[in-house]
């Protein structure tokens, strides 16, 4: 026991970052599940706000204490975890949609002139920056220093983490919208070409292609050699990586509307968020549906599990957490304004910005 503690306590001060469940990315992982290793409290209180000058469409990195958010302003900021007190501003150059990747004490994203930054997270200073030819919505995802990331010049990058030199750029024939998974398959990019391409992170080469048939503006998420995506033309697809072949289509059979948000994968569930007003729990395997809960909203946010409980947005502007098995609404909070940004999760709290500019600190009041 001593010496498990003193191992605890070596661990917490010497790297901090391993004391908590940080969030470092968008949908929380480089597969792009949208899981939290986190947990929350069963009921939640708002904590802390703080304020944007514009609205908040970027979903929040958190590491080591500290919220990172972008800004319809253009400005990345900054924010202390425990209070929602600002510790830094950085301007970027015009709005920020993309969501803030954490890397190596870094801040990596983009903005709408096409300027993908690097920012130290400790200070805000400019570490480097990368201009593509068109904005940069695409949230990063990293391998091995390898940051990467899609534009709307139609080219996915490939960029060194430590300068931001050019390592590789594969040109694709539509828009690249969502952030690329990594696997040990490659880098998984889809995009408005209606195509999912596997890209060898080192090379930079195409492994393989899988016709998706429609436009795709949200991240693919992969689970157990399978990769799953909601299109523009209202399906949810489950792609086998391995033979490249599309296993399931799930469609509903009477609402036909796009998906915008990514979807939330475990080894049980397949949880996406519909512009059709509506969460549609589906079974992983073969795309059966196993519950749905239906919103008087839209959903743009894309859904987090934590634990039991499923957390999204509404355009309606409430947060939910609804149960993981039988998509009953087990908590809600009304905000009052448009939530097109993703919850992020880190041990007891959840953050999440609204399209009024506001930054929602939930968790547990002490008692």
């Amino acid at each position: 026991m001593k010496l498990s503690y003193i191992l605890f306590c070596s661990l917490y001060f010497l790297s901090p970052s391993l004391a908590f469940a940080d969030w470092t990315q968008f949908r929380g992982d480089a597969h792009s599940t949208g899981v939290a290793t986190a947990t929350l409290p069963e009921a939640l209180d708002v904590l802390w706000t703080a304020s944007v000058d514009e609205g908040i469409e970027s979903t929040a990195a958190i590491w080591q204490g500290t919220v990172y958010v972008g800004g319809l302003d253009g400005q990345l900021y900054a924010f202390e975890l425990d209070t929602g007190d600002l510790k830094w501003t950085y301007q970027a150059n015009v709005e920020i949609k993309s969501s803030p990747l954490i890397y190596d004490g870094t801040v990596f994203f983009g903005d709408g002139d096409g300027f993908f930054h690097a920012v130290d997270a400790q200070t805000g200073k400019k570490v480097w920056m990368f201009q593509a030819e068109g904005e940069v919505i695409a949230s990063a995802n990293v391998d091995r220093g390898r940051i990467i990331f899609g534009s709307y010049d139609q080219f996915l990058y490939c960029l060194n983490a430590k300068d931001g030199a050019l390592l590789w750029q594969l040109e694709t024939d539509g828009y690249v919208h969502g952030m690329s998974a990594v696997t040990t398959e490659g880098a998984l990019v889809a995009g408005c070409d209606g195509m999912m391409r596997v890209v060898n992170v080192e090379s930079g080469k195409e492994v393989s292609q899988t016709q998706l048939n429609d436009y795709v503006g949200a991240s693919v998420a992969v689970q157990n050699g399978r990769a799953f995506v909601g299109t523009y033309g209202n399906q949810v697809l489950c792609i086998d990586l391995e033979a490249s072949e599309i296993v399931w289509r799930y469609e509903h059979p009477k609402r036909k509307f796009p998906y915008y948000a990514s979807p939330a994968v475990t080894e049980t569930h397949v949880i996406v968020a519909g512009r059709d007003k509506m969460v549609h729990a589906l079974n992983p395997e073969d795309g059966t549906v196993l519950w749905t809960y239906v919103s008087r909203s839209r959903f743009e946010s894309s859904p987090v599990v934590v634990g039991e409980r499923v957390f999204v947005g509404t355009t309606g502007g409430k947060v939910l957490a609804l149960d993981l098995k039988t998509g009953e609404v087990k908590w809600e909070f009304v905000v009052g304004a448009d939530i097109v940004a993703s919850p992020s999760v880190t041990d007891g709290k959840l953050i999440i910005g609204t399209t009024d500019g506001t930054v929602y600190c939930f968790g547990r009041k002490a008692n």
